[in-house]
């Protein structure tokens, strides 16, 4: 199994960086599994909308060199994990760019009048790791933690066919929990190394 891990954060030294890096330690524990790190501010991608992904939205052009190469390192993946701090209830402009711009239709998806939408990522499995700026409480409280579920399990991954198979916050506010979300991020990439030990055995 090949996994994709997508995050986006400006400081190369953030703890958004550190919890893909523990997921990663646990996806290395046990053999069989690859990944591929998609740092997208170190990468510099441009999540801007522009006029040629108008025109592809609109089946007018093909997508952009950029977007086609994100597009097959999705494509080299069985999971995608999207790592990111929570900013407004959402994911940060620059990885809800990444979305607009790659999760082209004739890719993502199809859709015409009679057959409705057509779900083209239906080989994909995704996990959410979004790290929280404010107590649990606070986000069960508020709403937080369904609105990700509404927009992106849902509104996004589900609209592809993409089976979101965890959706985890971490709260790191201080020393204590920011050691246990790592060590929740590890076991995350834990299990999934497991899955694919457990499947090569069969």
């Amino acid at each position: 199994m090949h996994t994709l891990i997508v995050t986006a954060h400006p400081d190369a030294d953030s703890y958004t960086k550190a919890v893909a890096e523990a997921f990663i330690a646990g996806l290395a524990e046990l053999p069989g599994h690859s990944w591929e790190v998609a740092d997208l501010f170190a990468e510099g991608f441009d999540p801007r909308f522009n006029a040629q992904d108008n025109a592809v939205f609109n089946g007018r052009s093909e997508p952009a060199a950029d977007t086609q190469a994100e597009q097959q390192r999705i494509d080299r993946a069985d999971r995608l994990v999207l790592v990111f701090p929570v900013y407004w209830w959402s994911m940060p402009a620059l990885m809800k760019g990444w979305i607009d711009r790659v999760f082209t239709q004739g890719w993502a998806f199809d859709y015409d009048a009679e057959s409705g939408v057509q779900k083209r990522l239906t080989h994909l499995k995704a996990q959410i790791i979004g790290i929280a700026g404010a107590p649990q409480e606070t986000y069960l409280r508020r709403g937080y933690l369904d609105a990700l579920r509404k927009q992106v399990a849902e509104g996004i991954f589900d609209y592809c066919g993409v089976e979101v198979t965890a959706l985890t916050l971490l709260h790191p506010l201080d020393s204590a929990a920011q050691q246990a979300g790592l060590a929740q991020a590890r076991a995350l990439g834990q299990q999934s190394s497991e899955a694919v030990h457990q499947a090569n055995a069969c």
